[in-house]
């Protein structure tokens, strides 16, 4: 995504074209109603490219909400005069939220087909190593 450039975003289609992709294979992929908003603001905004920022800067970012979240939550156990659980948000990685992308996108009804039209998995095998699907959620389909 951070080598993600304008000319590679496609609002009247609603994709965005990758071109370097982990498995060297560029892929275009949809974009949400929201992420097109977002890249419209920005575009409208003069930013030169989408997202002008190093990798590393997106990490850091991400573990520093994580530790603000988790003060928080401790914040709003003490209050309630509850112990807070010792794995909530503990040792999550900005790659898990592949995981949890994945996930859901198959919660909201998405096919297989569309789902690795969005992720890039290639093989059934790793797609479902990507793919948390909620027990409960699964019952309620069977009715």
């Amino acid at each position: 995504m951070l080598a993600l450039d304008w000319e590679y975003i496609d609002f009247q289609q609603r994709t965005a074209y990758i071109p370097k992709t982990k498995t060297d294979t560029p892929r275009t992929v949809p974009l949400s109603t929201k992420a097109l908003a977002i890249l419209q603001k920005r575009q409208e905004a003069g930013e030169g490219v989408p997202f002008a920022m190093q990798e590393d800067a997106v990490t850091t970012a991400f573990m520093r909400a994580v530790r603000r979240a988790r003060r928080v939550y401790e914040a709003a156990c003490l209050t309630e005069g509850k112990p807070p659980s010792a794995r909530w948000l503990v040792g999550i990685r900005l790659h898990d939220l592949r995981h949890e992308a994945t996930s859901r996108f198959f919660e909201k009804g998405l096919s297989v087909m569309e789902v690795t039209t969005i992720t890039g998995h290639k093989t059934m095998e790793m797609l479902k190593r990507y793919t948390h699907l909620r027990a409960h959620d699964v019952a309620l389909k069977l009715g």
